[in-house]
């Protein structure tokens, strides 16, 4: 039976923005926490490199904000790359206080310090890391400190469905009142009310075959904020990581970039170097340039894979800087202190997602979105490495603080309308929702890749307009379930990013397409902003991502 649950805030998300959310409001409110799975089964457990700060004398945050334009091919909002550089250094300062166990090593001097690796983009070593899996280190920090603190209700395998607001029950003003859950034991939908709402889901990795994220990565945040009437922006720029590992049983293992930035090198088949071709900046050139170099070799060779080698290295600086990717190397049959490893690009960050402000708003009053599902103007065209997490970090403490503040003035929501299934029947089979998933990832992954045309994304548009309608046609008919939940977000995502890419007439950061390889020049540089039919303008005067003009899809 259907439960009616109510908090001060919900958050929708177990990664580490949400998780640092959590933790900042905690002391004071009641929050309700929801996971699609274990609490930590997301994107911010499985992330190798680290948080970049600025940590080191030699380095500056002027060094790392010029980092960050540059990779961001004109599209950075100059305000927040300042923002959340300048809160770096507590960002990290505030995990180490929590207890994560950041990598440390003896200085020439004899001083006990942190040790600071290098990664695409960046000018300076200024990558804060615990060993090759800081992301798992602090996930289960992180999650350590939720479970001790009292006012933390975590509600693991539940899925959000959708959004509820004062519109679509004919209240005003319009703001976000709650949620409805999935509960994926029970197969009930219950109610969540909250004066705050929270997305921190994640990105979209999934919308792709081939990604390096794990399967909850299918877009429900930016799916969810859609639907309630909020802009999205820059979809097309889905960033693919270059080098995950290349096996039938693997599930593209991503391979950190910290490996390039300690010396690997990129080989094709015959042992020879490719990416100065590309790049002055060889294999620390950013993460775009590197795919793209990749997915042009692969197909010029007709080749499967490319090789990285760190075997150069003494043995024991390899297993003591990446024990995580040296130990599931192995279990795969490579020995990276011994050989090159293969290594394909796959579908990796999502650049673009929900607009919001320096405070985590969106366009509608009472919901927030913070990490991976928004679109900050922090990132700009390119993500740069390691600057996500500490992105979750920066927004997750700023969101907290003008969540308070809404808090105290801001009446909780009246009791809401339970989940309604009395229109619905049980569906008589499950296939047409598991065959149009794999339909819908194929057709992302053969023609809105790494590389794009104008005739491939007109394809893709045709096929994924058609599972869009198929998906809601299925939704509106039959009871739900976590798969068709998942599929009706992942149609629509896919459909966002087609339509920005088919609007961008020009190649810029992670977009590249054969019709127009260059950037336009002609004019200053455009976000992609998506508007959705039930958008309100009126409560979206102040969001905007950033310095660069707009222009409406």
């Amino acid at each position: 039976m259907s439960a009616q649950y109510q908090y001060d805030v919900l958050v929708i998300g177990g990664g580490a923005a949400g998780l640092t959310l959590a933790l900042h409001l905690a002391t004071s409110k009641r929050i309700a926490l929801i996971t699609k799975g274990p609490l930590g089964e997301g994107a911010t457990r499985y992330a190798q490199g680290g948080v970049s700060a600025v940590l080191d004398k030699s380095d500056s945050e002027e060094s790392h904000i010029a980092d960050t334009l540059s990779s961001g091919a004109g599209l950075c909002n100059p305000d927040t790359v300042r923002f959340v550089v300048e809160n770096g250094r507590n960002a990290v300062q505030w995990l180490i206080d929590c207890g994560v166990p950041f990598t440390q090593e003896t200085r020439p001097d004899g001083r006990l310090d942190y040790h600071l690796t290098r990664e695409g983009g960046h000018s300076h070593r200024r990558v804060i890391h615990a060993a090759d899996a800081t992301g798992s280190a602090i996930e289960s920090t992180l999650e350590d400190r939720i479970h001790e603190h009292p006012n933390i209700d975590v509600f693991e395998h539940h899925i959000a469905v959708d959004l509820i607001t004062g519109a679509k029950l004919g209240m005003q003003p319009n703001r976000c009142l709650g949620a409805y859950v999935f509960n994926k034991q029970t197969a009930v939908v219950d109610t969540f009310r909250a004066a705050a709402v929270v997305l921190a889901t994640g990105g979209a990795g999934k919308t792709y075959l081939y990604t390096s994220n794990p399967d909850v990565a299918t877009g429900d945040g930016i799916a969810m904020a859609w639907r309630a009437g909020c802009r999205v922006a820059n979809m097309e720029f889905v960033q693919f990581h270059p080098t995950c590992l290349y096996h039938p049983e693997a599930k593209s293992f991503l391979i950190t970039e910290a490996v390039r930035g300690e010396g690997g090198k990129l080989l094709l088949p015959d042992g020879s170097r490719f990416m100065s071709k590309y790049d002055p900046r060889a294999e620390l050139a950013p993460r775009d340039i590197v795919a793209r170099a990749i997915d042009f070799e692969m197909k010029r060779l007709g080749i499967a894979c490319v090789y990285l080698d760190i075997s150069h290295k003494p043995a024991a600086f390899i297993t003591q800087h990446f024990p995580t990717v040296y130990q599931r190397c192995l279990e795969f049959g490579f020995d990276m202190t011994q050989q090159p490893i293969p290594v394909v690009p796959a579908a990796h960050y999502t650049c673009g997602g929900i607009m919001t402000d320096l405070r985590g708003r969106t366009d509608l009053p009472g919901l927030w979105a913070i990490g991976e599902t928004a679109c900050t103007g922090f990132h700009g065209a390119n993500r740069m490495a390691s600057n996500s997490l500490l992105e979750c970090l920066v927004f997750g403490m700023a969101a907290a603080r003008d969540m308070s503040a809404y808090l105290e003035q801001t009446a909780p929501p009246p009791t809401l309308p339970l989940w309604d299934e009395s229109r619905v029947s049980e569906p008589s089979e499950e296939i047409v929702v598991h065959h149009n998933w794999d339909e819908l990832r194929r057709v992302m992954w053969d023609y809105v890749g790494i590389v794009r045309t104008t005739k491939r994304l007109l394809k893709a548009q045709r096929r994924v307009d058609l599972l869009l309608k198929e998906a809601e046609e299925y939704y509106a008919t039959y009871t739900i379930s976590n798969d068709l939940i998942e599929l009706r977000n992942l149609t629509l995502v896919a459909d966002l990013i087609v339509r920005s890419a088919l609007s961008r007439k020009e190649s810029r950061g992670l977009h590249f397409t054969r019709d127009f390889p260059e950037p336009d020049n002609s004019a200053a540089p455009s976000n992609t902003i998506v508007v959705p039919p039930n958008h309100h303008e009126a409560a979206s005067d102040e969001i905007q991502i950033g310095e660069p003009r707009l222009r409406v899809v």
